[in-house]
């Protein structure tokens, strides 16, 4: 199951039936089921209470992925601040929109095994990335 939170902001104006299509879509380009998936969306000030409490990191983030995988079924509960998602997309020039969509399947691939933080392992997350937001606009027609 798919639940959409939200601590501290409006929910965001996503298309729940088609987004849950979409994250079950890429999570089996990986070979995975979907489990029970978490988003929380929060402002800035809570994402860095959850980075300090949980990853001892003194940072703001746009999204904050724990993972509860068992298996190949992926389940987490993700952590997105939708006040970072809104900067980072005034910065690359993305509409929020696209900006939120981007960063709802970062998570996901975080769950599928991707990681983001080692030599190489950005440019891999951004093909992921690129590759899954393909899929979105193939739900949509």
């Amino acid at each position: 199951m798919i639940s959409y939170n939200t601590d501290g902001v409006k929910m965001p104006g996503i298309k729940k039936r088609l987004n849950n299509s979409w994250i079950k879509a890429v999570a089996a380009c990986y070979g995975k089921k979907v489990g029970d998936i978490a988003y929380i969306f929060v402002n800035d000030e809570k994402i860095l209470e959850v980075n300090r409490q949980f990853l001892q990191h003194d940072y703001y983030t746009d999204i904050i992925t724990f993972d509860y995988c068992e298996e190949n079924t992926i389940s987490g509960d993700l952590f997105i601040s939708l006040d970072t998602v809104k900067t980072n997309a005034q910065l690359v020039k993305a509409t929020y929109e696209d900006e939120l969509r981007r960063v709802i399947i970062h998570g996901i691939l975080h769950l599928c095994g991707i990681d983001d933080k080692g030599p190489g392992e950005r440019e891999v997350m951004e093909a992921a990335e690129n590759k899954a937001l393909a899929l979105w606009e193939t739900i949509l027609i």
